[in-house]
């Protein structure tokens, strides 16, 4: 069992015990830093941190591996990058980078396969000059997404 797979055990094992809470990155160095990434149904608390760090720390053998060991909960401004986290921002305003566009609109609809995005724009009228204020929904497989940003407004 290589040194990787033997903190991600560890990871998913201490993870079981809190069910609400799921891992988002394990990045190992070449010199064994361990970057542990975390995310939340409802957010992650201090103590989360914590407790994952003491499960990966107590069940792993300086004197067999040195190493250091960083976790976290990953921050506001960073991607999402699995389906639980779009599940879990369903109401809030994304900005997301496809491979043709660049959209930010509210995030109302989000499965195993694609996510559905609303918002207004401001359109030519039909009939007449001037413009009109219409609704725009657009479907985005997770395939054609480059990058989603949850937008953090005040």
């Amino acid at each position: 069992m290589t040194f990787k797979e033997k903190v991600n055990g560890l990871i998913a094992e201490a993870l079981l015990e809190k069910p609400s809470i799921f891992l988002i990155d394990l990045a190992i160095s070449d010199s064994f830093k361990i970057s542990v990434g975390l995310d939340g149904d409802n957010g992650v608390a201090l103590q989360d941190c914590i407790d994952i760090s003491r499960a990966i720390e107590n069940n792993l053998d300086r004197e067999e591996q040195d190493f250091s060991l960083e976790v976290a909960s990953v921050g506001v401004g960073s991607p999402l990058k699995i389906t639980r986290q779009y599940i879990k921002n369903i109401g809030r305003t994304l900005i997301v980078t496809t491979n043709n566009e660049k959209i930010e609109a509210e995030l109302v609809e989000a499965n195993d396969v694609f996510i559905i995005l609303s918002w207004q724009a401001r359109e030519p009228k039909k009939v007449g000059k001037g413009k009109e204020t219409v609704q725009k929904e657009q479907q985005i497989p997770y395939t054609e997404i480059k990058e989603a940003i949850v937008t953090v407004t005040f």
